[in-house]
């Protein structure tokens, strides 16, 4: 293709009503692109999906976002329980939908002074029963099938405290062999289930102050998950969160879980979860996990330091394009958002359609900052054929110096 920028500004301007279906096909034909990618090592149509959070807990939201054309779909983090229905996590099923969206200004060094946006709410995970979660994760799977979206559930297991040390593994195998059950009723593939790490964490001091007990976390959350009735048929992604040490020990964090060996080791990685700021208050309660500029700088400051082999699922602070690309040449395959979906409406330029078409249309096609542009100018940088795809990025960037 010889003027991608003309067709791309055209198709920005064209698009601002509706998106082209199937939008893989016509980024394939018009700009030589193949968006397929992976998702832990299960094949997805597309790079982008929506994150865990107070947008995924409903099966018209996996509906609506299926039919706007998202790449897979990580349903809201379910609290864990043993065949009895106890709860070891249950502080963390807190019943609250209420979210801001507000401004934030960056901090650190390298984005500092530079305007983002940040989301709040007062939830943690999933506030309903055991049974109805399984019904959502059915529903979810149901509605998304059509549209070849995949659709990943989260869980929030026991973890000790420091000095503590059983595990309450009856958790780890009733809720893994449930959520195992439904997959298999509707899926042939091997079942990829996110542990998640909430950001919260950060703040709990009686969880996350040693730094022993994290990484000790690391290792002995998969291999109870893999050692699990189903745990072989189980494709385990660590979401790790943004722990409230220096930035030295993220790289540590990641680095065992790298070193992890056998059933210890994860099968991918999230990375990163929102940050914490003990000291901001929302909704009568002090300390909440942010995002903005502070959050992607980091995370890609951590992730340019890790020789990675681990599959990686980027989050944190995707509001652009740009931004996911610069994810992508760190090793990322798939790129998870959630603050995206709640911008002002001023913000996007499509002006029909729903929120997800609308980040949709804003990520891919936007002339300056859209991930198109970021591929269509590295394409022409390396002089690569047409019908490359996106993992075909990872060793180019990899041989980077």
């Amino acid at each position: 293709m010889t003027n991608w920028r003309t067709t791309l500004a055209e198709d920005y301007n064209h698009f601002s009503n509706g998106l082209p279906k199937p939008l893989e096909e016509y980024v394939l034909n018009t700009y030589g692109i193949s968006l397929a990618s992976e998702y832990g090592g299960l094949p997805i149509k597309n790079p982008f999906g929506k994150a865990s959070g107070q947008l995924s807990l409903n099966a018209h939201q996996v509906e609506r976002d299926a039919e706007a054309g998202l790449g897979f779909f990580v349903l809201k983090t379910l609290i864990a329980q043993n065949a009895t229905g106890e709860q070891s996590m249950k502080a963390w099923a807190i019943p609250a939908a209420k979210m801001t969206i507000e401004e934030i200004i960056g901090t650190r060094e390298d984005v500092r002074g530079e305007h983002g946006w940040t989301v709040t709410w007062k939830g943690r995970g999933w506030a309903e029963t055991f049974k109805s979660y399984l019904d959502f994760f059915r529903a979810a799977l149901d509605v998304a099938m059509p549209h070849d979206m995949l659709v990943v559930p989260s869980v929030k297991y026991h973890l000790p405290k420091p000095g503590e040390s059983e595990w309450k593994t009856s958790e780890y195998e009733f809720t893994t062999s449930q959520l195992h059950h439904v997959w298999r009723a509707l899926r042939s593939t091997h079942i990829p289930l996110e542990k998640d790490f909430s950001p919260t964490l950060a703040g709990d001091q009686s969880f996350s102050s040693v730094r022993d007990t994290i990484l000790k976390w690391l290792t002995t959350v998969p291999r109870l998950i893999h050692e699990t009735s189903v745990g072989e048929d189980v494709r385990l992604g660590m979401k790790l969160f943004n722990a409230s040490h220096a930035d030295e020990f993220q790289s540590e964090m990641l680095q065992a879980c790298e070193d992890a060996i056998g059933t210890s080791k994860a099968d991918y990685l999230i990375y990163g979860n929102r940050l914490f700021d003990p000291t901001r208050s929302y909704e009568g309660v002090l300390g909440a996990a942010y995002g903005g500029p502070d959050l992607s700088d980091r995370n890609l400051s951590i992730l340019s330091k890790w020789n990675r082999s681990l599959p990686l699922s980027a989050t944190g602070n995707i509001l652009t394009g740009k931004t996911a690309f610069e994810y992508l040449k760190r090793g990322a395959t798939s790129f998870q958002m959630h603050t995206l979906f709640q911008l002002p409406d001023s913000i996007f330029d499509m002006k029909g359609g729903t929120r997800t078409e609308r980040a949709l249309h804003r990520l891919l096609f936007h002339p300056d900052h859209g991930f198109l542009a970021s591929l269509l100018l590295t394409k022409d940088e390396y002089g690569w054929a047409d019908g490359f795809a996106i993992s075909d990025f990872l060793p180019l960037f990899a041989n980077r110096s």
